[in-house]
């Protein structure tokens, strides 16, 4: 399998303007149950007899051989490779838990457009400079188990390791750091502060920030480094959304189950182990 360079700085995805235009899959390996209506539906005669023709489904077998073989793997952060949900991290420690937590969980569920509910919970925090600093040294985040010896293999199997979240910057470069992930592998949201280091807002321009920022940020990785396959890895419905382009999504339930997500991944799993089985068999 070959290797890649890491790719540049994530404003790329911004600076490039428009999106690049990629063939869509003939066959869907994401969420087949979103049928004709969802993001993978067909085209052409089905559409014109107006009725609804499903993908075929692809056997689990096939979707672990295209694990198995994928030149890149794409993790969400909250609740997928940490145990925790930052934002709700960082509202707890600035004393507004309780609020932030529902807006959270709908976020997640896909009852709110995401940046909607980023923006919020984000009035609501006003996190200085200071108290993003403190969580990080007083309450840092913890790795799910599992996650740390397969992203070490995925990297021995020159397999890029990719960490996309809707989360914030700081924390998920700290994450970053303990997988031995570049940072340049790392898109996600960042915090303004004023010169005082008070809440000033968010960087509204990265694609993170929005409900299929996900699928850009994907987009991005396969028109700049030609990756065949990428594989999206994730908790909530921002993540099952990046499926296409992402080629497969497997959901994630071993933090938090998102029903929505349960009910329409084709591949589900609650522990990492199971992945690392399927890369040693």
């Amino acid at each position: 399998m070959r290797s890649c360079s890491a790719p540049p700085h994530e404003s790329a995805v911004c600076e490039a303007g428009s999106e690049p235009c990629l063939p869509a899959p003939v066959t869907c390996l994401c969420a087949w149950k979103w049928g004709a209506a969802g993001p993978c539906s067909r085209r052409g005669a089905a559409a014109a007899a107006g009725r609804k023709d499903l993908p075929r489904m692809v056997s689990h077998p096939e979707l672990k051989q295209l694990f198995c073989t994928a030149d890149a793997v794409c993790f969400d952060v909250d609740s997928t490779v940490i145990r925790e949900e930052g934002i709700d991290e960082l509202a707890r420690f600035c004393g507004v838990e309780d609020a932030v937590s529902e807006m959270t969980r709908r976020a997640m569920g896909g009852a709110v457009p995401f940046r909607a509910a980023l923006t919020e919970r984000l009035a609501l925090i006003q996190p200085s400079r200071e108290q993003v600093q403190r969580l990080l040294a007083e309450h840092p985040p913890h790795l799910t188990p599992g996650i740390r010896e397969l992203v070490s293999r995925l990297q021995e199997r020159n397999v890029q390791v990719f960490l996309i979240s809707g989360g914030f910057r700081s924390i998920v470069e700290h994450v970053a750091a303990k997988l031995n992930i570049p940072a340049a592998n790392v898109f996600a949201n960042r915090l303004k502060f004023y010169f005082n280091g008070e809440y000033a807002g968010f960087d509204e321009t990265q694609p993170t920030a929005d409900s299929g920022g996900k699928g850009k940020v994907i987009k991005f990785l396969k028109e700049k480094f030609h990756f065949k396959k990428i594989i999206m890895i994730g908790d909530g419905a921002t993540d099952m959304e990046a499926c296409p382009p992402a080629d497969v999504f497997i959901g994630f339930g071993g933090n938090v189950i998102r029903q929505q997500v349960k009910d329409n991944a084709r591949w589900y799993i609650t522990d990492f182990v199971e992945l690392l089985g399927d890369l040693e068999e």
